[in-house]
């Protein structure tokens, strides 16, 4: 028998080799000037629709050649993309990136990680489980929970609240993963009108129902109603429930009172999920820690590190108190994965994604570069920073601080005198848009109560006074002209 013979393309065999080779080359400006123009780049390009109109065209047949389609893609972005890692972007909660956490992030893409299991990453498994417990004894939770990285909160809430699910289930003698839930009664969620969109998505994904949450608030703003809440869970009568703590409100950065909403579950038969997307990093000030006390008693807690961790895009941390359950929830297994039994980590068989990126490196070199003092010092800086928004706001005439600044988020309106609410939210509104047609600042309209609002959080080291400066001066410039 002959050996058989294999002739490779030289295109698939040679030009592209030579391709990978010239890559460093090819972006080490680009990329030189993408980070070291972050803080004077614009923060969101006018007329990117037409801009981003070349994207109309066929795919080519023969290709445009790397060269060319890098710095088409380059001028694109530079001509179209918005600047929210730069120090003006205040749209809804948008971390920068650490110096460190960006240069861990650029080398997980270069070496293109894997972060499935430890057979083909031990690096990224161990780095992810080492930042895990690194970021407990940051946030002030219990060693023994398991934790997991995702891609942001909304898995995050996936993550905990798919091991909520598992645990209500067995508490009823049937195990959710295997059977469903078809047949079983209505799984109770309780929370307040502080709830996130991403918790209403992720109990539509899971069978529970955006419908199904129970509500219990005082007032307009979504505030707890420890009393009505209390009695939601007596009227249960021992039956499982799930409870949802917000820590950190995205209109005005407001808390749940999670230590008393654990205090009422723990009389019930409840699981206890706190989604702290970015709220749960108040823990790292003596400033606002008292805003999170009681997280260490949560069954599940959910945090994103692309907010006030300052790492790229996109990263998210589950923790669970009970590592079987996430096993049992997420059990994924084949003749050709590790088993179940196996001695060294697969991080994705307790959690959503069997396909990871080596989010670790980052949240890891972060942790590594600047500890616990660094990232108190990064949130510091934007408690400040909001605090020095209010004051510029309660300064001007023309401007209503709408609610007491507690963390990152100052809630405000422009205000000219003589309308009345629905002129004013109207007006608001339009001046929303013209804040964004204008460019200098990335920042969005919300309601708080009845009321439009502007809502800059402030979660990005790289802002500085003089940003703050300009962002009030140009809302007010831009409201007179609306108002004249």
């Amino acid at each position: 028998m002959s050996a058989p013979s294999w002739n490779p393309h030289p295109w698939v065999n040679d030009d592209l080799r030579r391709e990978a080779e010239n890559l460093v080359n090819l972006l080490t400006a680009p990329l030189h000037e993408a980070i070291a123009g972050a803080d004077e780049r614009i923060a969101l390009p006018a007329a990117a629709d037409e801009t981003l109109a070349v994207l109309q065209e066929h795919l080519p047949e023969t290709g445009n050649g790397l060269k060319t389609t890098i710095e088409q893609l380059l001028d694109l972005q530079l001509k179209a993309g918005a600047n929210t890692s730069g120090p003006r972007c205040f749209h809804f909660v948008i971390g920068g990136n650490t110096p460190a956490a960006h240069a861990a992030d650029l080398i997980a893409s270069a070496f293109d990680v894997i972060a499935y299991t430890w057979v083909v990453a031990p690096v990224a498994v161990r780095l992810e489980l080492k930042a895990l417990d690194w970021l407990k004894e940051l946030l002030g939770l219990p060693s023994t929970m398991a934790g997991i990285m995702v891609t942001g909160a909304t898995m995050a809430n996936f993550t905990g609240l798919a091991a909520a699910r598992q645990w209500w289930g067995e508490q009823q003698g049937v195990d959710v993963s295997e059977t469903g839930i078809a047949g079983l009664p209505q799984m109770p969620v309780l929370t307040s009108g502080y709830v996130h969109a991403a918790t209403r998505k992720v109990l539509a994904l899971q069978g529970i129902g955006r419908g199904h949450i129970q509500q219990f608030t005082r007032d307009e703003f979504g505030r707890i109603d420890l009393e009505g809440f209390a009695r939601g869970l007596e009227a249960l009568d021992g039956a499982p429930a799930v409870v949802v703590a917000n820590a950190g409100e995205v209109n005005a950065g407001d808390f749940d009172p999670v230590a008393d909403m654990i205090d009422i579950a723990r009389q019930h038969n409840c699981w206890v999920h706190v989604d702290g997307a970015f709220g749960l990093f108040a823990a790292l000030s003596p400033r606002t820690a008292h805003l999170v006390k009681g997280i260490d008693r949560a069954d599940s807690v959910t945090v994103d590190g692309h907010k006030w961790l300052n790492v790229p895009y996109d990263s998210g941390f589950a923790f669970v108190r009970d590592h079987a359950l996430l096993a049992r929830a997420f059990r994924y297994s084949a003749d050709y994965l590790p088993a179940e039994d196996d001695p060294f980590p697969t991080l994705g068989a307790i959690g959503p994604e069997s396909s990871r990126r080596g989010r670790g490196f980052a949240v890891w070199a972060t942790l590594n570069a600047y500890g616990r003092e660094g990232h108190r010092r990064i949130i510091e800086h934007c408690l400040d920073t909001a605090s020095y928004c209010a004051d510029l706001v309660n300064a001007a005439p023309d401007l209503d601080l709408l609610a007491d600044v507690q963390l990152n988020i100052v809630p405000f309106r422009y205000n000219p005198g003589g309308l009345d609410d629905k002129q004013l939210d109207e007006l608001n509104q339009r001046l929303g848009q013209a804040v964004l047609d204008d460019g200098r600042f990335l920042v969005g309209t919300s309601k708080l109560g009845h009321r439009t609002i502007f809502r800059p959080a402030f979660s990005n080291w790289r802002t500085r006074p003089g940003d703050i400066d300009e962002f009030i001066e140009t809302v007010r410039s831009l409201g007179q002209a609306l108002s004249a």
